[in-house]
């Protein structure tokens, strides 16, 4: 090659690194959140625990079939911003453990059984949450050949939380309801 020819540049445009996102900050502003009401409601869901149980609410998540929208939310619940461990609420691995079976998503026929398994493991007394309109009323996938429809058709629902997917301070407000119903599990 002789010093006159040059390699062609890349028509490809540049992508953004992790570095580059990093020094320009978040796209988009965190959501107002009225720090007082949140406190507020944590308080309540966290002295209703502890007087119904005499200690700190454990949950458990299924997703039975779920598009992962209430899965975030749920997940928002436990980052920094919102902090549910400072409530008495925490997450739990095993079902055994577990207070509350939080279920999302419709419950698909490959879930079914899985479902079923969770809620028998899960000692009494306790509770089902059905979290959004998909886990509610079975959604825009009722009917569909691959599910069996709400969470109530395969285990006895205690609450539905409603939304699209509900957000983080709906799902509070709902545990802080199912805790303040005078109303015992549904299969205790």
């Amino acid at each position: 090659m002789t010093s006159d020819s040059q390699i062609p540049s890349s028509p490809r445009p540049r992508r953004p690194t992790l570095f580059g996102l990093l020094r320009s900050g978040l796209p988009e502003a965190p959501p107002p959140v009225d720090e007082k009401h949140l406190r507020e409601l944590g308080r309540r869901v966290e002295e209703r625990a502890r007087s119904r149980l005499g200690r700190s609410l454990a949950l458990r998540l299924v997703d039975a079939g779920s598009c992962n929208g209430c899965e975030l939310e749920l997940h928002a619940l436990q980052n920094p911003f919102y902090d549910l461990e400072r409530f008495g609420l925490r997450f739990v691995a095993s079902p055994r453990h577990a207070d509350v079976l939080l279920v999302t998503g419709p419950v698909t026929r490959n879930m079914r059984e899985a479902l079923e398994r969770t809620y028998h493991a899960i000692p009494d007394p306790k509770w089902v949450v059905a979290v959004g309109d998909c886990a509610a009323t079975g959604g825009l996938f009722s009917g569909n050949y691959a599910c069996i429809g709400a969470a109530a058709s395969v285990v006895p629902v205690d609450l539905a939380i409603p939304g699209c997917p509900p957000r983080p301070r709906e799902l509070l407000a709902g545990l802080l309801a199912l805790l303040e119903s005078a109303k015992k599990p549904a299969h205790s």
